[in-house]
């Protein structure tokens, strides 16, 4: 069985009323994408992974070699990027795409995720409900709007967290997932998990635990400048690299979000956007193909630009990808977004009150 393959990839929760919001459904979609670009291939997604890995183990003997102050932030900068790269290897473990052996795709996981301080079952639990409610006020778990009357409630530092930081939100969101959602990512007693599910985040809690004993070694033993040096800097630069492609995918004022009988999952999946990184695709696994991901979240990333290409004549018009700088995209949106109105079954994004200071 597949991890965090949401339960509605087939058309039997797709209601009759909402059929006829869309011109197409999920099997009509399903069709157009070629067999193999499902099936993984354990040998292609290990050689990403140790890929990722070489370059960083590379990059470190450069730093180390070169030691000098006006050399680390353009390493923090490629080190954070490749950090990022190695999160993109862990997430197709969590969704299941890196193989069809789940030992493997844990392990992987957790060699990916922990010396980067994710969580992987926590992160991949969590991560599984945001796919399965992709674009619903109500359920879904990451990057949703808050409603008006919640906006108008919300104190200066939660506010200051989520629209004037976004790009540092991630630490707070894995210990407390935002202002109307309580829940650690680290407690098998939050109400993101079932009680199945104990030992799996507990594991991956034991699994940071020990990371973070390791880096206080390092910091005992070469001080704390040596940590910032070779951790924290690229650490920050992956945080936001994290928060700012997840705003973007999900972030846009023309974008709709949905309540209730309104949404269903081909609706919310297709309230994504695609981005083009530039030189940087490949580096960090084209994440940028973000609707075929959406919407066949159990397809590896190396199959997503062809099943992009397959399903663009079937979606059409639904088929959104920005062909702006994601700069341009994030700053825009960055002012635009930042609450949608209390009411409506399909709502978009507000400005805040030019009356707010906050």
């Amino acid at each position: 069985m597949l991890l965090n393959s949401p339960p509605d990839q087939s058309d039997s929760t797709e209601p009759s009323r909402g059929r006829r919001d869309l011109p197409f459904t999920l099997k009509d979609v399903r069709a157009a994408i070629p067999d193999h670009c499902f099936q993984p291939s354990t040998a292609r997604s290990l050689a990403y992974f140790f890929l990722d890995l070489g370059l960083i183990a590379g990059l470190y003997a450069i730093a180390a070699a070169i030691d000098s102050w006006w050399f680390f932030p353009i390493f923090w900068l490629a080190q954070g990027t490749l950090f990022w790269s190695l999160f993109v290897v862990g997430h197709d473990c969590g969704h299941g795409s890196f193989s069809k052996h789940k030992w493997l795709n844990d392990l992987v996981g957790h060699l990916s995720h922990t010396p980067i301080l994710v969580p992987y079952h926590g992160w991949r639990i969590s991560h599984r409900t945001h796919h399965a409610n992709t674009g619903n006020l109500d359920t879904d778990e990451s990057w949703y709007p808050v409603n008006e009357k919640k906006y108008g409630e919300m104190s200066w530092p939660e506010k200051l967290v989520r629209f004037y930081i976004p790009l540092l939100a991630y630490p707070v969101y894995l210990f407390r997932r935002s202002p109307d959602r309580k829940g650690s990512h680290f407690l098998p007693s939050s109400d993101l998990f079932r009680p199945s599910e104990k030992w799996d985040v507990l594991t991956s809690t034991a699994c940071l635990i020990a990371f973070l004993g390791f880096l206080g070694a390092l910091t005992y033993q070469f001080g704390p400048i040596f940590t910032l040096q070779y951790y924290v800097g690229p650490y920050v630069i992956f945080v936001m690299w994290l928060d700012l492609v997840t705003f973007l995918h999900h972030t846009e004022a023309d974008i709709p979000w949905y309540r209730g009988e309104d949404w269903y999952f081909l609706k919310g999946a297709l309230s994504t956007i695609d981005r083009d990184y530039g030189f940087i695709n490949p580096i960090h696994h084209n994440i940028g193909t973000h609707v075929a991901h959406h919407i066949f979240s159990n397809m590896p990333h190396y199959h997503l630009l062809e099943a992009t290409e397959a399903i663009k004549p079937v979606l059409g018009d639904y088929y959104r990808k920005s062909e702006e700088s994601i700069w341009t995209s994030f700053w825009r949106s960055y002012w635009a977004c930042h609450f949608v109105p209390n009411e409506g079954g399909k709502v978009y994004y507000q400005p805040k009150p030019s009356g707010d200071r906050a």
